[in-house]
């Protein structure tokens, strides 16, 4: 955790967080700021409280603050550079990989309605809590890794693959707001996101169950569904992956580190 004060006269804002490629950062701000993460104006809560992520081959932010007697501070932060994984993976259904012309426009339907609950800037700040894994199993799958699907290339891994049984619980991280919950999206299955406020979303994949609706207001530790094998799998699997707006952050920034002693051990070889 990094920790950066910018003092403006008698007053100051304070920054935390990583400056990193994927993280999240959170600030205070004296009441009645005004404070802009690039062109992006940034809501605060009654105690000066915001938030905003770095994404996915970010390289400065330019932090901007007007206080309220309208005296302006701009600062600009370097973004960490990151190296990342490549995956290649094998065994994917032909159709998942290369979809036929007739389901097109259903994915970009579900496309589309993924992005239009990601634009939504709701004045709940449940990110305030902090994260906690959705669920506990063997990370398969890593934040910003490219994917060779097939043999053959395609975007980068947004998210972080826990590989578990199918049914096996999967619970909200922090508390926030439903916004998506569809049952068969053609890659991500069984789909939930929520809304923790201000821009910062977490989308749930590949779920067998759905245990929550749109609208439905959830806490930190809340069952939401169980783990599935469901679109674009080999097994089954959770994909959580963390948003602020369209920035994609990397949800092991957000936790502690998955603990080993609860995943079960490889077996044993002769």
């Amino acid at each position: 955790m990094v920790l950066v004060i910018f003092s403006m006269n008698a007053w100051a804002i304070e920054l935390k967080g990583e400056f990193l490629e994927g993280s999240l950062i959170t600030g205070k701000a004296p009441l009645k700021s005004t404070v802009k993460a690039g062109e992006k104006k940034l809501l605060l809560t009654d105690g000066g409280i915001f938030t905003f992520g770095l994404g996915y081959r970010s390289e400065e932010i330019k932090i901007s603050v007007v206080d309220a007697s309208g005296q302006m501070e701009n600062h600009n932060i370097k973004v960490l550079k990151r190296i990342y994984d490549v995956q290649r993976i094998d065994g994917l259904h032909p159709d998942k990989v290369n979809p036929p012309k007739s389901i097109l426009n259903k994915i970009k339907e579900e496309q589309k309605k993924i992005k239009d609950v990601r634009t939504r800037a709701s004045s709940w700040s449940d990110f305030k809590e902090g994260f906690i894994w959705p669920v506990l199993g063997r990370i398969s799958g890593v934040y910003g890794s490219q994917r060779i699907l097939n043999g053959e290339l395609r975007s980068p891994h947004f998210g972080v693959d826990i590989a578990a049984p199918v049914g096996r619980p999967v619970i909200s991280p922090a508390g926030g707001v439903v916004v998506l919950s569809e049952n068969d999206f053609y890659f991500s299955g069984g789909t939930i996101i929520i809304d923790h406020g201000h821009g910062i979303s977490s989308s749930f994949l590949h779920l067998s169950k759905l245990e929550v609706t749109v609208g439905q207001r959830v806490i930190k530790g809340q069952i939401i569904g169980e783990i599935g094998a469901t679109g674009r799998v080999t097994g089954p699997h959770l994909d959580w992956r963390v948003n602020w707006f369209d920035q994609r952050l990397d949800p092991q920034l957000l936790v502690d580190p998955m603990p080993e002693i609860l995943i079960p051990p490889p077996p044993m070889r002769p």
